[in-house]
């Protein structure tokens, strides 16, 4: 049997292929999850279902807004869910997730459309955003989140 140099690179190919993928794949699953945990973040900012982003927040939450105004997490779900404003959309777009050991640091553009209760005026919101995710046994939380208007 002879292995000519096409045969070689390409088996080399195949197991290198492999060996990378075997950590990609262990990450993936947290990644999923993570990405998971904020697609319910964002359902539950658009419903402002205090029980749900409670159930999704540390209790150590610091919640940093993109005026400067930095919330705990009893202060942001109470805003959140008081009424004085709905949202009519909210997107996430291009986000990324890595996953480093029990921390996952998420970012993403925001965009948003909301409503005032007060006068009915809309207000469009347009931030890159800054998540950190912490995970203790099988359960993510966010641990942080940062705005930056662009």
């Amino acid at each position: 049997m002879t292995i000519n140099r096409r045969d070689l690179a390409l088996s080399t190919l195949a197991v290198s292929a492999l060996a990378l993928s075997a950590p990609a794949l262990a990450a993936s699953a947290d990644e999923e999850a993570v990405a998971k945990k904020v697609e319910a973040f964002r359902l539950a900012q658009i419903a402002a279902d205090p029980k749900a982003l409670g159930a999704l927040c540390w209790d150590d939450l610091s919640y940093s807004h993109s005026s400067g105004k930095v919330e705990d997490k009893a202060t942001f779900i109470a805003n959140a869910t008081d009424g004085k404003s709905k949202f009519l959309s909210i997107d996430y777009k291009d986000p990324t997730i890595k996953v480093v050991g029990p921390a996952a640091i998420v970012r993403f553009h925001w965009m948003a459309e909301q409503e005032m209760a007060a006068d009915g005026k809309k207000v469009s919101t347009n931030l890159h955003i800054l998540m950190n995710w912490q995970k203790q046994g099988d359960e993510w939380k966010l641990l942080s989140r940062a705005a930056t208007k662009l």
